[in-house]
């Protein structure tokens, strides 16, 4: 089978293609645009591989979408390619509707006009909003209405509801998972849990907002490529599959969590004012994906966090060139001369 992964060069993608390289012979084309958070850097172990290929591009440009279709005449196409950082959305919401909504529906459209045998759109939990904190008892299911809170959740419920639109209106054979907060190798540095372990590391202090009493469902990405890769093979078409760690934690005790695996202060955290409209608790129920296709995250929170720290240990160049920018230059060293 030959598949496109787009936006595989950002974390879950990327993730993503490093997890089909090693469990199945199929050939892989990452689709990137290569935006700040897309670091062709993180491929450079899949390069060699005879069965990867990198395309630069866009997902909201038409005519770029349909030549990659023209060219490569895939078999699947697994939708990563998004903006996905709530902070961004809310200061510049247009872009996040150019490429999670525009962007989504030029891909439906050339697989329409191509022809597909599998469309599958990775969405996330936060298109239901957020459950109370003083109700544990209560979960995300496929069948939790869409109740969202950011231009970034907006988008991507627009994104969902499009995908399924297409699948009964043009019969596009298609299916989406919608996951908790992932975590893991190659995260880029602006999200929590590599925030806190690169600043604790550079003795910064951790900026927690508000009380940071939030309450978020933890998944190591390798259970969640696992999850995807499942349903892309064995999952019923125009089904949502809910994908889920049942790891949830606040996030002040993620933050505790890693200052004390680096053997770090405490006194390094500090509270500042809170995200407008935060959601207080993300919580999945994945029983749908667990009974029908015997998914089940692999990986505890206690275990995966370690393995993420000393990712992040391992690879200081990795997220030094990031945050210094250098990573941007990658690209071009790489390509331009070629």
């Amino acid at each position: 089978m030959k598949i496109v992964v787009t936006g595989g060069a950002g974390f879950i993608g990327a993730n993503f293609v490093y997890y089909e390289l090693k469990n199945h012979d199929d050939e892989i084309i990452c689709y990137d645009k290569l935006t700040y958070a897309g670091n062709l850097e993180t491929l450079k172990d899949a390069e060699p591989n005879k069965n990867f290929k990198f395309i630069r591009g866009d997902i909201s440009n038409r005519a770029e979408v349909y030549n990659l279709f023209e060219a490569e005449k895939p078999d699947a196409v697994i939708n990563f390619a998004a903006e996905s950082h709530v902070d961004r959305s809310i200061e510049d919401p247009e872009l996040f509707l150019r490429t999670n909504i525009i962007g989504t529906s030029i891909l439906l459209d050339a697989c329409k006009k191509y022809g597909i045998q599998r469309y599958h759109q990775v969405s996330t939990d936060e298109v239901y909003g957020d459950l109370p904190l003083d109700r544990p008892d209560l979960f995300f299911t496929e069948k939790t209405n869409l109740h969202t809170s950011s231009p970034y959740s907006a988008s991507k419920a627009s994104a969902d509801l499009l995908t399924q639109a297409y699948c009964r209106t043009y019969k596009i054979p298609a299916t989406i998972s919608r996951c908790s907060n992932n975590y893991g190798p190659y995260h880029f540095p602006e999200k929590l849990i590599p925030l806190m372990i690169i600043n604790a590391l550079n003795g910064k202090k951790l900026p927690v907002y508000g009380t940071g009493e939030n309450v978020r469902d933890w998944l190591y990405v390798e259970d969640h490529c696992a999850a995807i890769d499942l349903i892309l093979r064995e999952g019923k078409i125009g089904e949502i599959y809910n994908v889920g760690g049942h790891n949830e934690k606040t996030n002040l005790d993620v933050v505790k969590t890693i200052l004390k695996i680096l053997g770090k202060s405490e006194d390094l955290i500090e509270f500042v004012t809170d995200r407008k409209g935060h959601d207080q608790r993300y919580a999945i129920d994945p029983t749908k994906i667990e009974t029908e296709l015997g998914w089940t995250p692999k990986t505890k929170f206690d275990s995966g966090i370690k393995l993420t720290v000393d990712w992040y240990l391992q690879n200081k160049s990795w997220w030094e060139k990031i945050i210094s920018g250098e990573y941007q230059n990658y690209y071009a060293k790489m390509y331009d001369n070629r």
